[in-house]
């Protein structure tokens, strides 16, 4: 006898499964039996495959991943592309980019874990296409079912839209999953964008503590590549690592451009004049996601030019960023060994004086002799965020030519695209080079040389020493501030009036610019004039506020504002016709208003100095490090060695100690509890 409950549970399924079948299939096909693999597919109860912990699965990944030989191929990756358990956290995943909220594992309804079941199941029989948006597998949790037959132009509408469709979200979040580790072991420690760990901040902090003493730079923009790579070649570079063509098909097909259907025109029929609609406000549902708030978009355009554009291949989505680091890796080995070629050390040189792992000149103190001669150290460096590049030279200005007629040959080679040699600059550093908004230069100190000279006597004498000076781009700064349209001109810039902030309130205003100061100040962080920028993107901020106060509450003039409301437009601000109002202090006791935040950093002395803290040469991510500890740690021939040198250097292990804490207090306990004993016996 079945229980009632799951009786209903079982009638579900086959009413669920009924519907879609009777949706999916034409209506010629309905008497046809289905094959006996396709019934017992319908059959198969997903909650059955739900066996394991899906980051257990991608954490095993990582380790296998980076344990193993760099050298590695991965010939079979089917059976990650077929665990189920990976297609419920994608699913997770997917929901939280689209609808902004992470849905718990088992608050996920049957029909959907049903039509995720379908979903993986096309791609593993190679049946799923991409851009499929007139028949989805799976939907979004929020959109609409269309129960009315859908008109010729809607369909069409609803082809070309450029929204990005769920299910290949979903798609692309299983192969980044699966992807992801494999690369990662093999990506060069010189790149930083688009990876876990690794930031623009992590370049300016390497270019800070590495490129000190280096002459001539070479600024590079391998945009060019990106945009007109060809398919063969990224796959080319996948097959390196990855031999699964089940994966590598599936990313060859995403390469190539979506294919819309293209429906064919009535000779007869008329264009006929659009009318304008008046646009209407747009009213959020329940569970629709609000857009991004005003400063988050106003700092997504204050982005710099290297981060500001992300690479899009067909409908790779989310994996163009990985597919782009892949391609871009062989040129990161080649300048590896390019870096190890130019080496060239000399015993009369003050820094790098015997080996490239000797360390880079301390910032801290001067080069004092900052020149390229035969008696220097011949040595360069390379690091690349995203499509851009920088290469740092310490030798004459042929090298650097040299070296950039060799980059341009490798990209001909591999990529079968020429660069320009104007897509490639060299610079000396007294110029400047100015690169993800900071600028690179040197700056001359002179101080003062102390030393003992014959007779003991202590000389002083004035020297001259440069030191590296990685500095914000002011007149970036102005530009992207002009480009907000929040300031007009260039070299006496005047604040604008903050117009998209316009109808919010006073404290909802000074909120939202408040953070977007905040973003700027952590931005510039590591910039040595953070102050001085900090300080004038605040002015700017606080000037186009007390504009746009000035006009909303018609008080004609910002010293009018700022005699109201302070310097921080901290004090309430009311219009001048309205005095029957109540008093501010009365609204927010009786918690009608909100509490008005004072805009920051409206004093120099409130901006946080530049964040001089030291960056090690050999940095490495928290997850990196992390994985190469475990595997130490999971091989028994490290525990040996361990043991070995533990025993040979006389030393005892945490755990040998413990035990020997604990046994001693409890031999110290039973013998004091003895001595207790008798001497109250006595």
């Amino acid at each position: 006898m079945l229980s009632h409950r799951t009786f209903i549970k079982q009638l579900l399924y086959k009413v669920y499964f009924f519907n879609r079948i009777s949706l999916t299939r034409p209506c010629a096909s309905l008497s046809v039996s289905p094959h006996p693999t396709q019934q017992k597919q319908l059959v198969r109860d997903p909650y059955s495959l739900l066996k394991e912990d899906p980051i257990q699965i991608i954490s095993s990944l990582w380790v296998k991943s980076f344990s193993s030989p760099a050298e590695t191929v991965f010939p079979n990756l089917t059976g990650f592309l077929a665990k189920f358990d990976l297609w419920v956290l994608a699913y997770q995943r997917a929901c939280a980019h689209f609808t902004g909220t992470f849905p718990p594992r088992n608050a996920i309804h049957i029909p959907t874990l049903y039509s995720l079941l379908s979903l993986r199941d096309a791609v593993l029989h190679h049946q799923f296409s991409w851009n499929n948006k007139t028949q989805p597998l799976i939907r979004s949790p929020y959109d609409k079912y269309e129960k009315k037959p859908i008109s010729k132009n809607r369909m069409r509408a609803i082809q070309q839209s450029d929204e990005p469709c769920f299910q290949d979200r979903v798609i692309q979040e299983v192969l980044l999953m699966i992807l992801e580790p494999i690369f990662e072991a093999r990506f060069s420690t010189k790149s930083h964008a688009f990876r876990p760990g690794r930031s623009a901040h992590t370049v300016i902090r390497t270019i800070r503590s590495n490129f000190a003493g280096y002459l001539w730079f070479l600024k590079a923009d391998m945009s060019e590549i990106l945009e007109h790579v060809d398919t063969d070649v990224v796959l080319g570079c996948l097959e390196k690592a990855v031999k699964d063509r089940r994966i590598l098909n599936l990313i060859k097909s995403a390469l190539k451009e979506p294919t819309r259907n293209q429906f064919p025109s009535d000779g007869n029929e008329k264009l006929k004049k659009k009318k304008r609609v008046a646009t209407k406000k747009k009213i959020l549902n329940v569970h629709e996601p609000k857009p991004d708030p005003y400063w988050l978009r106003s700092f997504f355009d204050f982005a710099p030019e290297e981060a500001a554009k992300v690479p899009s291949y067909g409908s790779c989505g989310i994996l163009s960023p990985l597919i782009a680091n892949i391609c871009l890796n062989e040129l990161d080995h080649m300048m590896e060994e390019k870096i190890v070629e130019f080496f060239m050390p000399s015993k009369f040189d003050s820094i790098w004086k015997h080996s490239i792992t000797d360390g880079s000149h301390n910032p801290s103190w001067p080069e004092f002799v900052p020149s390229s001669g035969r008696e220097k150290t011949r040595k360069m460096d390379y690091i690349r965020y995203g499509a851009h590049f920088l290469i740092g030279i310490r030798g004459p200005r042929s090298a650097a030519v040299e070296l950039r007629r060799e980059i341009i040959e490798f990209c001909e080679r591999e990529f079968q695209l020429r660069l320009d040699n104007s897509k490639i600059e060299i610079d000396h550093i007294s110029r400047g080079i100015c690169f993800l908004d900071h600028v690179i230069c040197r700056r001359v100190i002179y101080p003062t040389l102390r030393y003992t000279g014959c007779g003991g006597n202590i000389v002083s004498e004035k020297g001259v020493g440069t030191l590296l000076s990685v500095t914000a781009c002011l007149q970036q700064c102005i530009r992207r501030f002009r480009k907000l349209q929040l300031l007009k001109g260039d070299k006496d810039p005047e604040p604008l009036p903050c117009n998209p902030m316009l109808y919010s309130g006073q404290a909802h205003t000074n909120a939202q610019m408040n953070k977007f100061l905040e973003t700027i100040a952590d931005w510039y962080r590591f910039a040595d004039n953070r102050k001085k920028v900090v300080g004038f993107c605040a002015y700017i901020i606080r000037s186009s506020l007390a504009k746009l106060y000035a006009a909303r509450y018609r008080l004609k003039s910002r010293a009018k504002v700022y005699k109201i409301a302070s310097r921080n437009l901290s004090r309430p601000l009311r219009e001048s016709s309205n005095n029957s109002a109540p008093e501010y202090s009365d609204l927010l006791r009786m918690g009608l208003v909100d509490i008005i935040e004072g805009v920051q950093f409206s004093h120099m002395s409130l901006i946080p100095s530049c964040d001089y803290t030291t960056f090690p040469r050999n940095w490495l991510p928290d997850h990196e490090w992390v994985l190469k500890e475990y595997i130490k740690l999971d091989d028994p021939k490290f525990f040996c060695n361990l043991w070995r040198e533990i025993k040979t250097q006389c030393l005892i292990s945490p755990q040998e100690e413990i035990s020997d804490m604990v046994w001693g207090y409890k031999v110290n306990g039973v013998r004091h509890h003895q001595v207790d004993c008798e001497e109250t016996s006595m």
